[in-house]
C-alpha cells in the first residue's frame, strides 16, 4: 500500500482558550483531488498553515510528502505547491521575471513548463504584476505554484475573489494541468460548486471538526433528501443520519446520511415519498447549518386550513 501524501492524525490546536482544530484526522492518496469545506473560521486555514510547518499543532502528527512540515521544512517546501486567496507576489516584477526570481529556490524547476504556462493561461510576460487583472494574477500563482512539478499542491480559496466565469476557467484549467500531471491536490474553498467538478473526495470541516469525509460521488450517493407526508412523519421514529428537516406546507423535507436505509424503512412501511437528489453544496449546508430537531413530535399532526 503506497504512502498517503498527506497525512493528518488526531490534530488538535487552540490559541489561547478558543480551541481552532480539534482531533483532526485525514489521509490523503497521491494522486487524489480534495476538497476541504467549511464556511469561514472553521479551521481550514488553520490547518494548511500546520500542513505548511507555519504552525505546530499542539497535539497530533503530520506528514505531507513523506515529511514532517516541522523537522524538514526547507524540503517540505521544494516538495510542495502552495497557492492563496491572498497570495503576495512583488508588484514591481515581470511574470517573466517573478519566475527567473523563484527559479533557484527550487531544484526541479522547470523553465519550459512555466513558459508553458505563462503561455496557456495567456498571462502578459512582461506586464509588472502590480498593473495584472485578478483573474491573470491567480493564474501567475498557479503558474508558479506548480512550475516546480510538486508532489502536493495546496491551494487555499484560490479562485475566491474572481467572477464567475473567471472561476470556471481557473477550475478547468486546474483539472487538466493538475490532474494530468498526476499530482495530489488539497483544494480548500467554500465555492462549492467549483469544487464539485474538481474534487475525488471531500472533508467538512465544522467549527474545528471533521464532520464528513467520503468520495464526492460516495457522499453523493448517500446522502438524499426525502419528501413525505408530514402527518405520516410524525409516527415514524427519528431517522439515523437525520441532517435537516424542514415543513413545507403538508410536506415534510428530510435531508439524510445514509438515506438508503431510511427509504427501505419507508417502502416497508407503506409511506409514500419522493427521493431527491442533492448536489455538493446542499449536502455542505445540511452538514453546517441543517436542523434535524425539527423532525415532529410522536403523534404531531398539522392541519391546512380550508379555502
Amino acid at each position: 500500500m503506497s504512502q498517503a501524501a498527506i497525512s493528518v492524525r488526531n490534530i488538535r490546536k487552540a490559541f489561547g482558550q478558543q480551541t481552532v482544530l480539534n482531533d483532526v484526522s485525514l489521509e490523503i492518496p497521491a494522486g487524489e483531488t480534495f476538497a476541504l469545506l467549511g464556511r469561514n473560521g472553521a479551521g481550514k486555514t488553520t490547518l494548511i498553515r500546520i500542513l505548511l510547518g507555519l504552525l505546530e499543532p499542539d497535539v497530533g502528527s503530520v506528514s505531507v510528502a513523506g515529511l514532517d512540515p516541522q523537522s524538514k521544512p526547507i524540503e517540505l517546501r521544494r516538495r510542495v505547491g502552495y497557492l492563496a486567496e491572498d497570495q503576495v507576489m512583488y508588484e514591481w516584477m515581470t511574470p517573466v521575471e517573478l519566475c527567473r526570481f523563484l527559479a533557484p529556490f527550487y531544484p526541479t524547476w522547470d523553465h519550459k513548463l512555466a513558459d508553458d504556462y505563462l503561455d496557456r493561461f495567456e498571462i502578459p510576460r512582461h506586464a509588472r504584476i502590480g498593473r495584472l487583472s485578478k483573474g491573470q494574477r491567480v493564474k501567475l500563482g498557479l503558474t508558479v505554484a506548480l512550475a516546480h512539478r510538486p508532489q502536493v499542491a495546496i491551494l487555499d480559496d484560490p479562485a475566491l475573489g474572481l467572477d464567475p466565469i473567471a472561476r470556471k476557467e481557473f477550475n478547468r484549467d486546474l483539472v487538466e494541468h493538475i490532474q494530468a500531471a498526476r499530482g495530489t491536490v488539497l483544494y480548500s474553498s467554500h465555492l462549492l460548486d467549483e469544487v464539485e467538478a474538481v474534487a475525488d473526495s471531500v472533508a467538512i470541516l465544522d467549527s474545528g471538526r471533521i464532520v464528513r469525509f467520503a468520495a464526492t460521488d460516495v457522499l453523493r450517493a448517500e446522502v438524499k433528501q426525502i419528501i413525505l407526508d408530514y402527518n405520516a412523519a410524525a409516527d415514524l421514529p427519528l431517522p439515523a443520519g437525520l441532517l435537516d428537516v424542514r415543513r413545507s406546507g403538508s410536506r415534510l423535507l428530510a435531508v439524510v446520511d445514509g438515506a438508503e436505509k431510511f427509504i427501505d424503512q419507508l417502502v416497508v412501511s407503506g409511506v409514500e415519498h419522493e427521493v431527491v437528489e442533492l448536489n455538493l453544496h446542499e449536502i455542505f449546508e445540511a452538514f453546517v447549518i441543517g436542523r434535524p430537531q425539527e423532525w415532529p413530535q410522536h403523534g404531531a399532526r398539522v392541519v391546512l386550513a380550508q379555502k
